[in-house]
């Protein structure tokens, strides 16, 4: 049964993302900006975008984002793996409350308390064991690796959950034992939530700037935290081009898992 949406859900629809997206193609569009004052429209140019290929700062910070994010994913989407499989198949073992409030916490805890947090383990070790001897580029690894599992760990247990474990019965039934029913059987089932958990991790390690600000140390600046230190000397039209090339490599990126995601499920449909 068809049901037409009120005329106030259309209109708060569209203000709503005209808020959230307006500015957004604002910002594109003045990357083009041949002017130095990114208010003031001087014509179309792509200068700085040859720019940034000149700026070995924010290429440098660009080059740490990139390999930070990508390692912090792949961690954080394998611990999150572990943690949904303990709590969909083993939902009465005896630390499950502990392993859910730990799991959980990071999930709604502010970013300066975790980092703040992160910072005087990291201390603690260096005094302890004499590791990590700074703060650099496997502090912002570990510490985002540390909240990102927390959500890897929800999606995919969603997926987990909604499987459908009369598969894997079938698999046990036909002769099939651990670990060989989890890799042919329930893996290619939930792998379309593993690539939604790894993009999910990635974006929030390629994003953030409040955790990374504390386990930072000199050489390993990120580049939102680089952005940041530029902004304070005011926006210039460089900065809208580095940040067009990260939404527009994000938007890749989730359009690319959603249109995976998407021929997974239909071709499971097919079959």
């Amino acid at each position: 049964m068809r049901y037409d949406v009120p005329l106030i859900v259309k209109v708060l629809a569209i203000v709503g993302f005209g808020i959230l997206y307006i500015p957004v193609m604002i910002m594109m569009i003045y990357s083009f900006n041949s002017g130095k004052l990114v208010a003031v429209w001087a014509g179309f140019s792509t200068k700085w975008y040859r720019e940034l290929w000149t700026d070995d700062i924010l290429l440098s910070a660009l080059y740490k984002s990139l390999l930070i994010g990508m390692s912090s994913a792949t961690i954080s989407t394998f611990f999150g793996l572990l943690i949904a499989i303990a709590f969909v198949r083993f939902s009465a073992f005896r630390a499950r409350l502990t392993l859910s409030l730990v799991a959980s916490a990071p999930l709604v805890m502010p970013e300066a308390v975790t980092g703040l947090s992160m910072l005087l383990l990291f201390i603690a070790m260096e005094t302890t064991f004499g590791w990590p001897s700074g703060r650099g580029v496997d502090t912002i690894m570990i510490a985002h690796a540390t909240f990102g599992m927390c959500f890897a760990a929800v999606v995919i247990q969603t997926r987990l959950r909604d499987m459908d474990r009369y598969l894997e019965e079938a698999a046990r039934d036909l002769g099939e034992r651990q670990p060989f029913v989890f890799m042919s059987v329930t893996l290619p089932l939930i792998f379309p939530s593993i690539i939604a958990a790894w993009l999910l991790s990635f974006t929030l390690s390629f994003d953030d700037l409040v955790i990374a600000s504390f386990v930072s140390g000199p050489g390993s600046s990120t580049l939102p935290i680089v952005i940041f230190s530029k902004i304070r000397l005011g926006v210039s039209p460089e900065i809208n081009a580095i940040a067009t090339l990260m939404i527009l490599t994000i938007s890749g990126m989730v359009l690319a898992g959603s249109m995976l995601i998407l021929k997974r499920d239909s071709r499971g449909k097919k079959n």
